[in-house]
């Protein structure tokens, strides 16, 4: 006796109509410097994470930002076998597009034929040529060439009411590097490390200056000279509407700077007895509700001081949501 069989799919089908077969996607003509190149896309062929960097070259020649980079680059060569500025910086470029961390990283782009061409680079250097490129330039001038060009992307945006972020952040190192110094490393303790001094556009994160420095300088003593350096060159019409910053930047020479400059600011206190004094008066002026983790990061904000140099206007997160911000003291 036999049983006929039916074939039972293995999932079954869901209200999600079936995708239509599109035809293949035209292709589009994109401009370089190797001239006008015509990109298509093949869904049976391998991909590759560099195919898309041809669209950021044309970017890069239709506004002129990479040739202004390498024309005013500070780096200067004598000898006749010398590379070539622009491929030294152009490879280096590519390797940033490609996602590379490290130099040794570079030796896979030696075997592409197509985007350095498009970069109008004549070959792809070593990465040995390129390490030693970037250490010729002296710093100053190189910090100069940088800041100029970075600030020529960000500044356009600056005319608008924004908020200035300042902020650090602990990067461990493995290895022997440059800087590689023990101090504050609350992921990795006794881990050498570098700190980021960063100063960015708040909720956009636009970074608009970086500092990089040794791991014992980590507290704000070291981010108030370039904060001030990156403030005075981008000019006080496009200065901030505020300043934010966490507790290690509420110190005595950073808000008196401020106030003499006419920066208002917000800045996170640290429990200290000059603020857990008018916390103490918190039930009363807030009919008995105690604010939301004192102990922690609740307690924030500094808008003015006396002439002792303490704050006399605390700001805190209580229970209520809908008043988040509630003065609780002054002196």
């Amino acid at each position: 006796m036999t049983h006929a069989k039916r074939n039972v799919p293995a999932h079954r089908r869901g209200e999600q109509p079936a995708v239509d077969r599109k035809a293949r996607p035209k292709g589009v003509t994109v401009d370089s410097w190797a001239g006008r190149v015509h990109v298509e896309w093949d869904p049976e062929a391998p991909l590759t994470p560099l195919g898309q960097a041809s669209f950021f070259i044309e970017f890069l020649k239709a506004s002129g930002v990479f040739d202004a980079l390498v024309a005013d680059c500070p780096l200067d060569y004598t000898s006749p076998n010398a590379p070539n500025k622009r491929d030294v910086l152009g490879t280096a470029v590519l390797s940033m597009l490609s996602g590379h961390k490290r130099y040794a990283h570079m030796a896979a782009l030696r075997a592409d034929g197509v985007l350095p061409e498009l970069l109008g680079l004549t070959r792809v250097m070593s990465e040995d040529a390129v390490r030693r490129g970037l250490k010729a330039i002296p710093e100053s001038a190189g910090i100069r060439w940088l800041s100029s060009h970075l600030d020529y992307c960000t500044t356009p945006l600056l005319g608008e009411d924004w908020v200035l972020d300042a902020d650090t952040t602990i990067k461990p190192l493995y290895g022997h590097q440059e800087g590689a110094e023990l101090g504050y490393n609350p992921k990795k303790p006794g881990r050498p490390s570098h700190v980021y001094h960063s100063y960015m556009l708040a909720n956009v994160r636009l970074v608009l200056d970086v500092e990089v420095m040794p791991g014992n300088k980590h507290t704000s003593n070291h981010s108030v000279p370039g904060l001030w350096a990156l403030l005075d060159r981008i000019g006080r019409d496009c200065w901030p509407t505020l300043l934010r910053g966490d507790k290690s930047f509420s110190s005595d020479a950073l808000m008196s700077e401020c106030e003499t400059r006419g920066l208002r600011y917000l800045l996170r206190l640290r429990l200290t007895n000059n603020v857990n004094g008018p916390l103490s008066a918190w039930p009363a002026a807030a009919g008995g509700r105690l604010p939301d983790r004192v102990g922690r990061a609740s307690t924030s904000g500094c808008s003015s001081r006396d002439g002792h140099g303490l704050a006399v206007s605390f700001f805190c997160v209580g229970a209520s949501r809908s008043n988040l911000s509630t003065t609780i003291g002054t002196r």
